[in-house]
């Protein structure tokens, strides 16, 4: 069986309460929903959600989410420090991907959703953001800015794709709707794209415009 685990790394900090956090909350039984009930997209795929703010603490491990009935709800506290997220991701995707290919899996390059609000407060961050995608299971990170995010930030966190919420286009809550709207459109799209045949690769087609968002260039710090 060929797998790709996506692991969404979500901003936990005080300024996430009220809209922001209600709308991943809101938005995660319907991902949840769109991947269990599609047969291709479950089976080809595993997904993590960490929290962080201070810390990072993973709410849900790696898993089939046909398996469960329900995700975990985030919950705002503290200030945003990514540090402490990078490192708990790539620990998490070493275990997982060890743990697949012991399974018997093909393991395809993991995909990790970083969403923040705002700048982060602890120093050397860089470092271990360094050591993520320089690892050997290091992701695709697709970041995506809202609230008092810096654009600088968010282009420096992605390897892949980074996007920024339009200052006037759509509330913190609309935004992350389509956020969530975006993920999962991406996730069945990709996941229906592979032969019947279960032959070639599968590799996600996330968007390269996301309503409610502007496309931020992948630059460093």
């Amino acid at each position: 069986m060929q797998i790709l685990p996506f692991y969404l790394v979500c901003d936990e900090s005080g300024s996430m309460n009220g809209a922001p956090i209600d709308s991943i909350n809101t938005a995660l039984p319907d991902l949840h929903h769109e991947i269990s009930t599609n047969p291709t997209v479950a089976d080809k795929t595993r997904f993590c959600l960490i929290g962080f703010s201070d810390d990072a603490k993973v709410l849900q491990p790696l898993v089939d989410l046909s398996d469960i009935d329900s995700l975990p709800a985030l919950a705002a506290g503290g200030l945003t420090s990514y540090g402490d997220a990078f490192r708990t991701l790539l620990r998490c995707i070493e275990a997982d991907v060890t743990a697949l290919k012991a399974e018997g899996h093909d393991v395809y390059r993991p995909v990790a959703f970083f969403l923040s609000d705002g700048s982060p407060t602890d120093d050397g961050w860089q470092q271990a953001h360094k050591e993520l995608v320089e690892a050997r299971y290091g992701p695709k990170i697709i970041a995506f800015g809202i609230g008092e995010a810096e654009a600088a930030t968010i282009g420096h966190v992605a390897n892949f794709r980074a996007f920024m919420q339009q200052d006037t286009s759509v509330s913190p809550a609309q935004a992350l709707r389509e956020f969530a709207a975006s993920l999962t459109r991406s996730i069945v799209r990709s996941a229906n794209s592979i032969p019947a045949d279960g032959g070639g690769g599968f590799d996600l087609a996330v968007d390269e415009t996301v309503p409610g968002f502007s496309t931020v260039s992948l630059d460093k710090l």
